[in-house]
Protein backbone atom coordinates (compact mmCIF):
# COMPACT_ATOMS: atom_id res chain seq x y z
CA UNK A 1 0.00 0.00 0.00
CA UNK A 2 2.84 2.42 0.84
CA UNK A 3 4.32 1.82 -2.58
CA UNK A 4 1.01 2.65 -4.21
CA UNK A 5 0.63 5.85 -2.20
CA UNK A 6 4.15 6.97 -3.06
CA UNK A 7 3.39 6.25 -6.71
CA UNK A 8 0.31 8.43 -6.53
CA UNK A 9 2.29 11.19 -4.86
CA UNK A 10 4.79 10.95 -7.67
CA UNK A 11 1.92 11.22 -10.11
CA UNK A 12 0.79 14.39 -8.38
CA UNK A 13 4.27 15.83 -8.79
CA UNK A 14 4.18 15.01 -12.48
CA UNK A 15 0.82 16.73 -12.80
CA UNK A 16 2.42 19.87 -11.41
CA UNK A 17 5.26 19.58 -13.92
CA UNK A 18 2.84 19.11 -16.79
CA UNK A 19 0.81 22.13 -15.72
CA UNK A 20 4.00 24.17 -15.62
CA UNK A 21 4.39 23.57 -19.35
CA UNK A 22 7.34 21.19 -19.43
CA UNK A 23 5.49 18.46 -21.39
CA UNK A 24 3.12 20.35 -23.67
CA UNK A 25 3.98 18.47 -26.85
CA UNK A 26 1.56 15.82 -28.07
CA UNK A 27 2.93 12.26 -28.08
CA UNK A 28 4.68 11.41 -31.34
CA UNK A 29 2.29 10.01 -33.93
CA UNK A 30 -0.87 11.02 -32.06
CA UNK A 31 -3.65 13.23 -33.38
CA UNK A 32 -3.58 16.61 -31.57
CA UNK A 33 -7.38 16.39 -31.28
CA UNK A 34 -6.96 13.24 -29.19
CA UNK A 35 -4.68 14.86 -26.60
CA UNK A 36 -5.13 17.27 -23.69
CA UNK A 37 -2.94 19.42 -21.47
CA UNK A 38 -4.09 20.85 -18.15
CA UNK A 39 -4.00 24.44 -16.93
CA UNK A 40 -3.12 25.28 -13.32
CA UNK A 41 -6.67 25.06 -11.94
CA UNK A 42 -7.32 21.76 -13.69
CA UNK A 43 -4.04 20.31 -12.45
CA UNK A 44 -4.86 21.11 -8.85
CA UNK A 45 -8.22 19.37 -9.17
CA UNK A 46 -6.60 16.26 -10.65
CA UNK A 47 -4.28 16.14 -7.64
CA UNK A 48 -7.28 16.45 -5.33
CA UNK A 49 -8.84 13.25 -6.70
CA UNK A 50 -5.62 11.21 -6.89
CA UNK A 51 -6.04 10.27 -3.24
CA UNK A 52 -9.32 8.52 -4.15
CA UNK A 53 -7.63 6.15 -6.60
CA UNK A 54 -6.37 2.62 -6.12
CA UNK A 55 -5.03 0.49 -8.96
CA UNK A 56 -7.73 -1.81 -10.30
CA UNK A 57 -10.57 -0.03 -8.49
CA UNK A 58 -13.94 0.58 -10.11
CA UNK A 59 -14.33 4.29 -10.84
CA UNK A 60 -18.12 4.23 -10.53
CA UNK A 61 -17.89 6.05 -7.22
CA UNK A 62 -15.08 8.48 -8.00
CA UNK A 63 -16.21 12.05 -8.67
CA UNK A 64 -14.37 13.37 -11.73
CA UNK A 65 -13.79 17.10 -12.26
CA UNK A 66 -16.03 18.92 -14.70
CA UNK A 67 -13.21 19.96 -17.05
CA UNK A 68 -12.91 16.39 -18.35
CA UNK A 69 -16.57 16.34 -19.41
CA UNK A 70 -17.82 16.45 -22.97
CA UNK A 71 -20.88 18.76 -22.91
CA UNK A 72 -23.51 16.13 -23.70
CA UNK A 73 -24.93 12.98 -22.16
CA UNK A 74 -23.81 9.48 -23.11
CA UNK A 75 -27.38 8.91 -24.31
CA UNK A 76 -26.83 11.57 -26.96
CA UNK A 77 -23.29 10.50 -27.77
CA UNK A 78 -24.54 7.08 -28.91
CA UNK A 79 -26.14 8.85 -31.88
CA UNK A 80 -22.65 9.22 -33.40
CA UNK A 81 -23.18 5.73 -34.82
CA UNK A 82 -26.23 6.94 -36.73
CA UNK A 83 -24.29 9.74 -38.46
CA UNK A 84 -23.71 7.98 -41.81
CA UNK A 85 -27.00 6.20 -42.63
CA UNK A 86 -26.28 5.97 -46.36
CA UNK A 87 -23.63 3.35 -45.56
CA UNK A 88 -26.27 0.85 -44.49
CA UNK A 89 -29.49 1.99 -46.19
CA UNK A 90 -30.46 -0.40 -48.99
CA UNK A 91 -28.22 -3.22 -47.75
CA UNK A 92 -31.16 -5.63 -47.78
CA UNK A 93 -31.32 -5.31 -51.58
CA UNK A 94 -27.86 -6.77 -52.12
CA UNK A 95 -28.13 -10.50 -52.98
CA UNK A 96 -24.69 -11.27 -51.54
CA UNK A 97 -24.50 -12.16 -47.82
CA UNK A 98 -20.91 -10.92 -47.84
CA UNK A 99 -21.88 -7.52 -49.22
CA UNK A 100 -24.72 -7.13 -46.73
CA UNK A 101 -22.28 -7.97 -43.96
CA UNK A 102 -19.76 -5.43 -45.28
CA UNK A 103 -22.43 -2.72 -45.24
CA UNK A 104 -23.19 -3.41 -41.59
CA UNK A 105 -19.47 -3.56 -40.75
CA UNK A 106 -18.93 -0.23 -42.49
CA UNK A 107 -21.76 1.37 -40.53
CA UNK A 108 -20.25 0.19 -37.26
CA UNK A 109 -16.72 1.40 -37.98
CA UNK A 110 -17.94 4.80 -39.22
CA UNK A 111 -19.06 6.08 -35.82
CA UNK A 112 -15.76 6.23 -33.99
CA UNK A 113 -14.17 9.19 -35.78
CA UNK A 114 -16.72 11.61 -34.29
CA UNK A 115 -15.28 12.80 -31.00
CA UNK A 116 -14.60 15.96 -29.01
CA UNK A 117 -11.18 17.56 -29.05
CA UNK A 118 -8.93 16.29 -26.28
CA UNK A 119 -9.67 13.61 -23.71
CA UNK A 120 -13.30 14.07 -22.72
CA UNK A 121 -16.09 11.86 -21.42
CA UNK A 122 -19.83 12.47 -21.78
CA UNK A 123 -22.06 12.91 -18.75
CA UNK A 124 -23.04 9.72 -16.97
CA UNK A 125 -26.84 9.58 -17.41
CA UNK A 126 -28.98 9.47 -14.28
CA UNK A 127 -31.74 6.93 -13.75
CA UNK A 128 -34.82 7.76 -15.80
CA UNK A 129 -33.00 10.24 -18.04
CA UNK A 130 -33.74 9.90 -21.74
CA UNK A 131 -32.74 11.46 -25.06
CA UNK A 132 -34.84 11.42 -28.22
CA UNK A 133 -34.41 12.89 -31.67
CA UNK A 134 -35.53 12.63 -35.28
CA UNK A 135 -33.61 12.46 -38.56
CA UNK A 136 -35.03 14.06 -41.73
CA UNK A 137 -33.19 12.73 -44.78
CA UNK A 138 -32.88 14.45 -48.19
CA UNK A 139 -35.06 11.84 -49.91
CA UNK A 140 -37.97 12.60 -47.58
CA UNK A 141 -37.55 9.53 -45.37
CA UNK A 142 -37.11 9.74 -41.61
CA UNK A 143 -35.54 7.91 -38.72
CA UNK A 144 -36.12 8.06 -34.98
CA UNK A 145 -33.91 7.53 -31.94
CA UNK A 146 -34.72 7.05 -28.27
CA UNK A 147 -32.29 6.20 -25.47
CA UNK A 148 -33.01 5.79 -21.77
CA UNK A 149 -30.98 5.16 -18.64
CA UNK A 150 -32.73 2.02 -17.41
CA UNK A 151 -30.45 1.09 -14.51
CA UNK A 152 -28.26 2.98 -12.09
CA UNK A 153 -26.39 0.16 -10.29
CA UNK A 154 -25.01 -1.12 -12.59
CA UNK A 155 -25.33 1.74 -15.12
CA UNK A 156 -27.15 0.59 -18.27
CA UNK A 157 -28.19 2.71 -21.24
CA UNK A 158 -30.72 1.17 -23.67
CA UNK A 159 -31.44 2.62 -27.10
CA UNK A 160 -33.45 2.22 -30.31
CA UNK A 161 -32.83 3.65 -33.78
CA UNK A 162 -35.34 2.89 -36.51
CA UNK A 163 -35.97 4.08 -40.07
CA UNK A 164 -39.09 2.26 -41.33
CA UNK A 165 -38.82 3.45 -44.95
CA UNK A 166 -35.14 2.48 -45.11
CA UNK A 167 -35.82 -0.82 -43.34
CA UNK A 168 -33.14 -0.53 -40.66
CA UNK A 169 -33.57 -1.09 -36.93
CA UNK A 170 -30.84 -0.94 -34.30
CA UNK A 171 -31.45 -1.97 -30.70
CA UNK A 172 -28.69 -1.94 -28.15
CA UNK A 173 -27.53 -1.49 -24.60
CA UNK A 174 -24.35 -0.08 -23.12
CA UNK A 175 -22.93 -1.04 -19.72
CA UNK A 176 -19.69 0.93 -19.19
CA UNK A 177 -17.33 0.08 -16.34
CA UNK A 178 -14.30 2.25 -15.63
CA UNK A 179 -11.13 1.23 -13.82
CA UNK A 180 -7.99 3.02 -12.71
CA UNK A 181 -4.85 1.36 -14.09
CA UNK A 182 -2.10 3.58 -12.72
CA UNK A 183 -1.38 6.16 -15.41
CA UNK A 184 -4.51 5.27 -17.37
CA UNK A 185 -8.25 5.00 -16.96
CA UNK A 186 -9.91 2.13 -18.83
CA UNK A 187 -13.61 2.05 -19.66
CA UNK A 188 -14.83 -1.46 -20.44
CA UNK A 189 -17.66 -1.04 -22.93
CA UNK A 190 -19.89 -4.00 -22.18
CA UNK A 191 -23.11 -4.41 -24.12
CA UNK A 192 -23.92 -4.80 -27.81
CA UNK A 193 -25.62 -3.36 -30.89
CA UNK A 194 -28.19 -5.58 -32.61
CA UNK A 195 -28.79 -4.50 -36.21
CA UNK A 196 -31.79 -5.81 -38.16
CA UNK A 197 -32.19 -5.29 -41.91
CA UNK A 198 -35.99 -5.33 -41.82
CA UNK A 199 -36.14 -5.95 -45.57
CA UNK A 200 -34.06 -9.11 -45.07
CA UNK A 201 -35.44 -10.66 -41.87
CA UNK A 202 -34.02 -14.08 -42.79
CA UNK A 203 -30.55 -12.72 -41.96
CA UNK A 204 -31.59 -12.31 -38.36
CA UNK A 205 -29.70 -9.83 -36.23
CA UNK A 206 -26.15 -8.63 -36.82
CA UNK A 207 -24.67 -8.50 -33.30
CA UNK A 208 -21.83 -6.08 -32.58
CA UNK A 209 -19.71 -5.66 -29.45
CA UNK A 210 -17.65 -2.61 -28.47
CA UNK A 211 -13.93 -1.90 -28.00
CA UNK A 212 -12.66 -0.53 -24.71
CA UNK A 213 -11.60 3.08 -24.20
CA UNK A 214 -8.37 4.26 -22.58
CA UNK A 215 -7.39 7.69 -21.28
CA UNK A 216 -3.60 7.54 -21.07
CA UNK A 217 -1.27 9.88 -19.21
CA UNK A 218 -3.61 11.02 -16.47
CA UNK A 219 -0.76 11.27 -13.93
CA UNK A 220 2.29 11.94 -16.11
CA UNK A 221 2.91 12.63 -19.77
CA UNK A 222 0.26 14.19 -21.97
CA UNK A 223 -3.25 12.76 -21.85
CA UNK A 224 -4.21 10.72 -24.92
CA UNK A 225 -7.46 8.97 -25.85
CA UNK A 226 -7.24 5.47 -27.37
CA UNK A 227 -9.60 2.67 -28.33
CA UNK A 228 -8.29 -0.82 -27.68
CA UNK A 229 -8.86 -4.57 -27.58
CA UNK A 230 -11.07 -6.89 -29.61
CA UNK A 231 -14.67 -6.58 -30.64
CA UNK A 232 -16.82 -8.76 -32.87
CA UNK A 233 -19.34 -8.23 -35.66
CA UNK A 234 -21.29 -11.39 -36.46
CA UNK A 235 -24.35 -12.70 -38.24
CA UNK A 236 -25.10 -16.25 -37.14
CA UNK A 237 -27.61 -17.04 -39.88
CA UNK A 238 -25.22 -16.21 -42.71
CA UNK A 239 -22.25 -17.66 -40.81
CA UNK A 240 -20.26 -14.48 -41.13
CA UNK A 241 -18.04 -12.89 -38.49
CA UNK A 242 -15.35 -10.24 -38.26
CA UNK A 243 -13.03 -10.01 -35.26
CA UNK A 244 -11.87 -6.42 -35.19
CA UNK A 245 -8.83 -5.36 -33.18
CA UNK A 246 -8.55 -1.74 -32.12
CA UNK A 247 -4.80 -1.44 -31.59
CA UNK A 248 -3.27 0.66 -28.85
CA UNK A 249 0.19 2.12 -29.36
CA UNK A 250 3.01 0.25 -27.68
CA UNK A 251 5.55 2.00 -25.48
CA UNK A 252 8.33 1.71 -28.06
CA UNK A 253 6.50 0.93 -31.30
CA UNK A 254 3.18 1.03 -33.09
CA UNK A 255 0.86 3.85 -34.12
CA UNK A 256 -2.25 5.48 -32.74
CA UNK A 257 -5.83 4.70 -33.83
CA UNK A 258 -4.97 1.61 -35.92
CA UNK A 259 -7.59 -1.03 -36.60
CA UNK A 260 -7.31 -4.49 -38.17
CA UNK A 261 -9.73 -7.35 -38.69
CA UNK A 262 -10.37 -10.68 -40.39
CA UNK A 263 -13.69 -11.36 -42.09
CA UNK A 264 -14.70 -15.02 -42.15
CA UNK A 265 -17.56 -17.03 -43.58
CA UNK A 266 -18.15 -20.64 -42.47
CA UNK A 267 -14.85 -20.30 -40.60
CA UNK A 268 -12.80 -19.51 -43.73
CA UNK A 269 -11.08 -16.15 -44.05
CA UNK A 270 -12.42 -14.12 -46.98
CA UNK A 271 -11.13 -10.57 -46.37
CA UNK A 272 -8.93 -8.26 -44.29
CA UNK A 273 -9.87 -4.92 -42.78
CA UNK A 274 -7.14 -2.37 -42.01
CA UNK A 275 -6.57 1.33 -41.52
CA UNK A 276 -7.36 3.93 -38.89
CA UNK A 277 -10.69 4.28 -37.11
CA UNK A 278 -10.13 8.04 -36.87
CA UNK A 279 -9.77 8.56 -40.63
CA UNK A 280 -9.89 5.85 -43.33
CA UNK A 281 -10.07 2.05 -43.60
CA UNK A 282 -9.92 -0.43 -46.46
CA UNK A 283 -11.33 -3.87 -47.28
CA UNK A 284 -9.10 -6.40 -49.06
CA UNK A 285 -10.33 -9.65 -50.58
CA UNK A 286 -8.25 -12.64 -49.49
CA UNK A 287 -9.02 -14.52 -52.71
CA UNK A 288 -8.35 -11.82 -55.31
CA UNK A 289 -6.27 -9.28 -53.43
CA UNK A 290 -8.59 -6.51 -54.60
CA UNK A 291 -8.82 -3.51 -52.29
CA UNK A 292 -11.57 -0.95 -51.80
CA UNK A 293 -12.22 1.89 -49.42
CA UNK A 294 -14.38 0.73 -46.55
CA UNK A 295 -14.79 4.15 -45.00
CA UNK A 296 -13.11 7.55 -45.39
CA UNK A 297 -14.19 10.14 -42.83
CA UNK A 298 -12.88 13.00 -44.96
CA UNK A 299 -15.33 12.16 -47.75
CA UNK A 300 -18.43 11.44 -45.68
CA UNK A 301 -21.09 13.85 -44.47
CA UNK A 302 -22.41 13.70 -40.91
CA UNK A 303 -26.21 13.75 -40.89
CA UNK A 304 -27.76 16.28 -38.53
CA UNK A 305 -30.42 15.29 -36.03
CA UNK A 306 -33.49 17.29 -34.99
CA UNK A 307 -34.05 17.77 -31.26
CA UNK A 308 -36.96 19.80 -29.91
CA UNK A 309 -35.98 23.03 -28.09
CA UNK A 310 -35.23 22.60 -24.39
CA UNK A 311 -38.33 24.55 -23.38
CA UNK A 312 -40.41 21.87 -25.14
CA UNK A 313 -38.57 18.98 -23.53
CA UNK A 314 -39.53 17.10 -20.39
CA UNK A 315 -37.49 17.78 -17.21
CA UNK A 316 -35.56 14.50 -17.46
CA UNK A 317 -34.66 14.78 -21.15
CA UNK A 318 -30.89 14.94 -21.45
CA UNK A 319 -30.34 18.39 -22.91
CA UNK A 320 -32.81 20.10 -20.56
CA UNK A 321 -31.68 18.07 -17.54
CA UNK A 322 -28.01 19.04 -17.99
CA UNK A 323 -28.54 22.52 -19.49
CA UNK A 324 -26.88 24.43 -16.64
CA UNK A 325 -23.83 22.17 -16.69
CA UNK A 326 -23.54 22.37 -20.47
CA UNK A 327 -23.82 26.16 -20.41
CA UNK A 328 -21.15 26.42 -17.69
CA UNK A 329 -18.75 24.17 -19.63
CA UNK A 330 -19.20 26.24 -22.79
CA UNK A 331 -18.43 29.38 -20.77
CA UNK A 332 -15.46 27.63 -19.08
CA UNK A 333 -16.92 28.44 -15.66
CA UNK A 334 -15.69 25.52 -13.57
CA UNK A 335 -17.35 26.68 -10.35
CA UNK A 336 -20.75 27.01 -12.00
CA UNK A 337 -20.24 23.65 -13.71
CA UNK A 338 -19.48 21.97 -10.40
CA UNK A 339 -22.60 23.49 -8.83
CA UNK A 340 -24.79 22.49 -11.77
CA UNK A 341 -23.49 18.94 -11.71
CA UNK A 342 -24.09 18.70 -7.96
CA UNK A 343 -27.66 19.96 -8.42
CA UNK A 344 -28.51 17.04 -10.73
CA UNK A 345 -26.73 14.57 -8.45
CA UNK A 346 -28.55 15.83 -5.35
CA UNK A 347 -31.89 15.47 -7.10
CA UNK A 348 -30.92 11.90 -8.00
CA UNK A 349 -30.02 11.25 -4.38
CA UNK A 350 -33.35 12.61 -3.16
CA UNK A 351 -35.30 10.51 -5.68
CA UNK A 352 -33.44 7.38 -4.55
CA UNK A 353 -34.19 8.21 -0.91
CA UNK A 354 -37.92 8.62 -1.61
CA UNK A 355 -38.09 5.31 -3.50
CA UNK A 356 -36.44 3.54 -0.60
CA UNK A 357 -38.70 5.17 1.97
CA UNK A 358 -41.85 4.27 0.06
CA UNK A 359 -40.70 0.77 -0.88
CA UNK A 360 -40.96 1.37 -4.62
CA UNK A 361 -38.62 0.77 -7.52
CA UNK A 362 -38.01 2.65 -10.72
CA UNK A 363 -39.76 1.33 -13.85
CA UNK A 364 -38.20 2.38 -17.19
CA UNK A 365 -40.57 4.24 -19.48
CA UNK A 366 -39.43 3.06 -22.91
CA UNK A 367 -37.56 -0.23 -22.40
CA UNK A 368 -38.02 -3.60 -20.72
CA UNK A 369 -36.05 -6.84 -20.32
CA UNK A 370 -37.01 -9.72 -22.62
CA UNK A 371 -36.74 -13.45 -21.93
CA UNK A 372 -33.14 -13.48 -23.13
CA UNK A 373 -32.20 -10.83 -20.57
CA UNK A 374 -31.79 -8.13 -23.22
CA UNK A 375 -33.12 -4.60 -22.91
CA UNK A 376 -35.60 -4.01 -25.74
CA UNK A 377 -38.01 -1.17 -26.57
CA UNK A 378 -41.54 -1.75 -25.28
CA UNK A 379 -42.89 -0.83 -28.70
CA UNK A 380 -41.75 -4.24 -29.99
CA UNK A 381 -44.03 -6.11 -27.58
CA UNK A 382 -47.59 -7.07 -28.45
CA UNK A 383 -48.42 -6.64 -32.13
CA UNK A 384 -45.22 -4.68 -32.69
CA UNK A 385 -44.52 -2.02 -35.29
CA UNK A 386 -46.77 -1.99 -38.41
CA UNK A 387 -45.23 -3.46 -41.56
CA UNK A 388 -46.38 -0.55 -43.72
CA UNK A 389 -43.60 2.11 -43.65
CA UNK A 390 -45.97 5.08 -43.50
CA UNK A 391 -48.01 3.57 -40.70
CA UNK A 392 -44.80 2.59 -38.92
CA UNK A 393 -43.47 6.16 -39.03
CA UNK A 394 -46.59 7.50 -37.35
CA UNK A 395 -46.72 4.64 -34.86
CA UNK A 396 -43.10 5.09 -33.77
CA UNK A 397 -43.35 8.86 -33.63
CA UNK A 398 -46.49 8.75 -31.50
CA UNK A 399 -44.83 6.28 -29.11
CA UNK A 400 -41.58 8.21 -28.65
CA UNK A 401 -43.26 11.59 -28.17
CA UNK A 402 -46.32 10.43 -26.24
CA UNK A 403 -47.26 12.35 -23.11
CA UNK A 404 -45.50 10.99 -20.02
CA UNK A 405 -47.54 8.36 -18.18
CA UNK A 406 -48.41 8.67 -14.52
CA UNK A 407 -45.53 7.43 -12.41
CA UNK A 408 -46.15 3.73 -11.65
CA UNK A 409 -45.86 2.51 -8.09
CA UNK A 410 -44.23 -0.90 -8.02
CA UNK A 411 -43.64 -2.41 -4.57
CA UNK A 412 -40.06 -3.42 -3.98
CA UNK A 413 -39.20 -6.68 -2.23
CA UNK A 414 -38.98 -5.76 1.48
CA UNK A 415 -35.91 -6.81 3.47
CA UNK A 416 -36.48 -9.98 5.50
CA UNK A 417 -34.79 -8.77 8.67
CA UNK A 418 -35.23 -5.01 8.43
CA UNK A 419 -38.22 -2.66 8.46
CA UNK A 420 -39.40 -1.41 5.06
CA UNK A 421 -38.20 2.11 5.86
CA UNK A 422 -34.48 2.02 6.69
CA UNK A 423 -33.18 3.98 9.63
CA UNK A 424 -30.11 6.22 9.71
CA UNK A 425 -27.03 4.55 8.35
CA UNK A 426 -28.94 1.83 6.47
CA UNK A 427 -30.09 3.81 3.45
CA UNK A 428 -28.33 3.05 0.17
CA UNK A 429 -29.17 6.41 -1.35
CA UNK A 430 -25.74 7.90 -0.63
CA UNK A 431 -24.10 5.28 -2.82
CA UNK A 432 -26.70 5.80 -5.52
CA UNK A 433 -25.45 9.22 -6.39
CA UNK A 434 -21.69 8.88 -6.48
CA UNK A 435 -22.00 7.13 -9.82
CA UNK A 436 -23.89 10.07 -11.32
CA UNK A 437 -20.64 11.97 -11.36
CA UNK A 438 -19.88 12.72 -14.96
Amino acid sequence: MMGLLSGLQGGASNVRKRVAGEQDRAPEGSDPDDTSVLDENEGSIVMSIISQLRIGMDLQRVAFPTFVLEPRSMLERITDFMSHPDLIFGAENDPSPEERFVRVLRYYLSGWHIKPKGVKKPYNPVLGEFFRCRYDYPDGTQAFYIAEQVSHHPPISAYLYISPANKVRIVGELRPKSKFLGNSVMTVMEGENRVLLMGKPEDGEYVISMPNMYARGILFGRMVLELGDMCTVKCDRTNMVCDVEFKTKGFFSGVYNAVAGKVKRHGAEIADVSGFWSSAMEYKSTKTGDKRVLFDAAKEHVVEKFVFPEEEQEPNESQRLWTKLTDAIHHKDMDAATDAKAEVENAQREAARKREETGTKHVPRFFEVNRQGQWVPKILSGEGIPADPNAAVQYVQDWIWAKPPAAPVVPATPPRSKPATPGPGTSRSSGAVASTSG
